[in-house]
């Protein structure tokens, strides 16, 4: 029975959820089968760069793995041990993927240098043709994922993973055609500088929304003191202290807070909990709040407004 339920529980998702599923599952099957074919012709041509390259694809089909297994746990129910639920998963996964692109980006930059100060001789037209299949297999992936990526931080970090993979395809395409024609081995590593580079610029953007998640910080979108204000705002609130506003995943925030009901109101404070906690997730989208009430005589001396200190 127990199994029947879970299977069950598996078909009520959206259709969203599902067909995302799918989608990063073929992404990841083209990555590896692409990472394969780039190793043999690194190997035929004597191309480094088309080894790199696939080493580089390989780091995407993992990227999308870790993408893949963690969209499957944050939509587990929440339990007893993870009372929260496991939404965070993504966040988790985004923050190693992102890690992941910054040793990546650092290795090519080792190599890249490496190339500048020894050239190596390359077999351009065989890179070419290859780098043309990593392309298309750049742009499918990322047309996989890009719908995606727009409501998930763990999926916009795998996405680009991607983008910086079809750029790494182009740079390659360039870099064997400028061989072939008028025999620049330096363009190569030139080009994988700048790879590099793209992708740390990108992690920098990206990686402090995912690191303000996991620091439990109040969500981007909406400043704290501004909620604080808009509480203390509602009819029957004297003061609001001890507030603690985080944001549970990427797009769920959540709401602590004392309030001291006015005086003269304790006889309805209940129904000014009720309009505060209307308020807040009406106008803030907060779903998740819990209030402690007190009474304007017996409420905490000089707490501070934000987090559990005294002010």
């Amino acid at each position: 029975m127990p199994q029947d339920q879970s299977h069950h529980h598996n078909h009520h998702h959206h259709v969203s959820a599902e067909t995302g599923d799918a989608r990063v599952a073929w992404a990841v099957a083209v990555n590896m089968a692409l990472t394969v074919a780039q190793i043999v012709g690194g190997i035929l041509s004597g191309s480094l760069a088309l080894i790199a390259d696939a080493l580089h694809n390989f780091s995407d089909a993992i990227a999308l793995i870790i993408a893949f297994g963690a969209r499957r746990i944050a939509r587990r129910p929440a339990d007893a041990a993870m009372s929260f639920g496991y939404g965070r998963a993504e966040v988790v996964a985004a923050l190693i993927n992102y890690t992941t692109l910054v040793v990546l980006a650092l290795y090519l930059i080792y190599e890249g240098v490496m190339r500048v100060l020894e050239p190596e001789p390359v077999d351009g037209w065989l890179v070419v043709w290859i780098a043309v299949l990593a392309l298309a297999v750049d742009l499918a992936t990322a047309a996989l994922t890009y719908a995606m990526s727009r409501d998930s931080l763990n999926i916009r970090a795998a996405f680009l993973h991607n983008l910086a993979d079809a750029m790494g395809s182009v740079a390659v395409i360039v870099a064997g055609s400028l061989v072939i024609l008028k025999g620049w081995t330096w363009v190569d590593p030139v080009v994988t500088l700048l790879i590099a580079g793209y992708i740390l610029w990108h992690v920098k953007a990206d990686a402090g929304e995912v690191i303000r998640v996991l620091m439990l910080a109040s969500p981007p979108s909406m400043a704290a003191e501004e909620v604080a204000g808009a509480v203390e705002a509602v009819d029957g609130v004297a003061e609001v202290h001890h507030v603690h506003l985080w944001a549970m995943q990427e797009r769920a925030a959540a709401l602590d807070a004392h309030l001291v009901i006015a005086p003269g109101d304790w006889g309805r404070a209940d129904a000014v909990k009720a309009a505060v906690k209307a308020m807040l997730a009406e106008r803030f989208g907060i779903g998740h709040s819990t209030l402690e009430l007190e009474c304007a005589r017996h409420a905490c001396m000089g707490a501070a407004r934000f987090g559990d200190g005294a002010a």
